[in-house]
This record gives C-alpha cells, structure tokens and sequence, in this order.
C-alpha cells in the first residue's frame, strides 16, 4: 500500500492568504470578504473589510469551496453553468453552495488541490479574481 502524504492548509498560513487578497483589494480600492478553506471545504480562515457587502461572507466561502469541489478556479465555470453549457445548474447542486462566477481559485500542492481561496465584494468580478489570484500566489 502506498503511503501519500498531502499538506494541509493551515491556521497561520490561511490568515496569511487571507492578508494578502485584502492587501490586493485596498490597491485596488474595493471592499471584499475571504474565505480560506481546506480539502475537504472546511473553512480554515475568514475576513471582511470594514464597509464590505452583506453577501460577501456567504459567496467568499462558497466561491472557495467550489474552486476545491470542481478543481478550478470559480470563473472557469461561468459559461458552461449557464444555460446550454454542460454544467447548466451546477450553481443550484449542493443545496445552492458552488458559487460559479470569479473570485474562487484552487490551492495545489505536488498537483493535489489541497484548499482554495475564494474573495467577493468588489463590483466587477475581475477585482475578485485578482484578490483570489493575489492569495494564491502568496501559497508556498
């Protein structure tokens, strides 16, 4: 039987991932939440931005949560869950959680999806992403 070691997603280094998507969003002038979540999609790590929208908890973590369920980041889904897209109604499975617009990027590791980051708030969903992506990219 093979043994097969898998890093986790820690307390320290998701609060870690959490600061750099919040330090991206004040770059870029927006208010947003983040969500740090582990394999399983458990959440790990949140913060809001003072003034960030209501929706902004609920969408951040399912935003990460889906990158960690579907293995993608949130926005390379938008078009096939629209309507006639092979993955039509995907955002209404798992009793309404996977978010499928952007702001949701896998965390990997040795090629393992080993967490996600998912950000929501800003008004053009690109900001989202760039937060996410900025988290990610401060993933060692």
């Amino acid at each position: 039987m093979e043994i097969v070691m898998v890093r986790q997603v820690g307390l320290g280094e998701a609060l870690a991932l959490c600061s750099a998507a919040l330090e991206e969003a004040g770059r870029r002038e927006v208010k947003v939440s983040v969500g740090v979540v582990d394999a399983g999609g458990n959440l790990v790590a949140f913060q809001r931005m003072d003034g960030a929208e209501i929706a902004g908890p609920e969408l951040a973590v399912g935003k990460a949560y889906t990158a960690v369920a579907n293995s993608c980041a949130t926005h390379e889904l938008t078009e096939a869950a629209a309507p006639g897209g092979g993955l039509y109604g995907l955002q209404a499975a798992g009793g309404g959680r996977y978010v499928v617009f952007g702001g949701g990027v896998p965390l990997r590791w040795e090629g393992r999806v080993v967490g996600g980051v998912g950000v929501s708030g800003a008004p053009d969903a690109a900001d989202d992403v760039a937060c996410a992506e900025a988290a990610a990219a401060a993933w060692k």
